[in-house]
């Protein structure tokens, strides 16, 4: 299917439905919330961002919705068919050039460089959310993602970790949120092929030739899956308790922060729930004794 028309293809019900659900069990979206989505042009940043757009139509409350690009300036690495896409979207791109791959030669220290790029990319988001107003950082990570991180903590940390699905930085003003930690990769492999979304390939050089902890996990795993076919919904199960950390983080803007000028883009509540699916809205409740929205997460 040509990207031309990519953005008007309805995400599948079954990808809505996880997002949903994730969205409703860790609370991560709430009225006025101002969301910044780190795309990295890969196909799992690209259908959340998809199902976003998508959710932003009808969710019982507004939100609104940008991307941002860092372009670890590497050989190959072409964001022209990201702007490209964003813009028949309507949505907001922000891009930030950063010598990812140099600045690693002279100053990653006992990390790998894919640690090193994702904690320097993670800095260079945190500072445009505050520069831009946003209050709310999303990531593309998946339980794949989530199931090998735990692995990686417990066969080289000796830690039951995995990444979190719903928390406050460390400095305490902003919030951190991964809609897709539900899904499967496949699932947005799928999506992405189907729908003909801009994928920009990956062309670091040192995810070539580094061989990583996370690639043998994903091969341990599969190979795993093939003689158990419960194993990721029973891990789901299992790192649900480490998911959070303490209570979850209130969402929506906060009521002591002022907004920065700009317009909301999400339909009103009135129009809100005009069209939608039934799979994301049984998640995603409004309080009719107050006649206000709450949460996406609110039961």
């Amino acid at each position: 299917m040509s990207s031309t028309t990519a953005h008007l293809v309805k995400p599948p019900k079954s990808l809505l439905r996880q997002v949903g659900r994730a969205i409703a069990d860790f609370r991560m979206i709430g009225d006025g919330d101002r969301i910044l989505l780190g795309v990295s042009g890969g196909k799992d940043s690209l259908s959340l961002l998809h199902v976003l757009a998508h959710l932003r139509t009808y969710a019982p409350v507004r939100f609104e919705l940008a991307a941002l690009t860092v372009d670890p300036e590497v050989p190959g690495f072409d964001p022209q068919p990201l702007k490209d896409y964003y813009t028949r979207l309507g949505v907001p791109w922000h891009y930030e050039q950063q010598p990812l791959l140099e600045q690693a030669k002279t100053h990653m220290d006992g990390d790998s460089f894919c640690a090193y790029c994702s904690r320097m990319k993670r800095g260079i988001m945190y500072r445009l959310c505050r520069e831009h107003g946003y209050n709310v950082l999303a990531l593309g990570q998946h339980l794949d993602d989530l199931a090998e991180s735990l692995m990686m903590s417990l066969f080289h940390g000796g830690q039951l970790r995995t990444m979190k699905a719903h928390y406050r930085n460390q400095e305490g003003d902003l919030r951190v949120i991964r809609p897709l930690a539900y899904c499967r990769e496949r699932q947005t492999a799928d999506f992405a092929a189907h729908a003909g979304l801009p994928v920009v390939p990956d062309s670091c050089p040192a995810c070539f030739t580094m061989p990583s902890q996370r690639a043998y996990m994903k091969t341990l795993l599969a190979r795993e899956e093939r003689e158990h076919q419960g194993l990721f919904a029973n891990m789901l199960h299992a790192m649900r308790p480490i998911m959070t950390e303490g209570e979850l983080p209130e969402p929506g803007w906060p009521s002591d922060r002022p907004r920065p000028d700009s317009e909301q883009t999400a339909l009103g509540e009135g129009d809100a729930l005009a069209g939608a699916d039934d799979e994301v809205v049984e998640h995603a409740h409004i309080d009719q004794r107050q006649g206000s929205a709450q949460s996406l997460g609110d039961a």
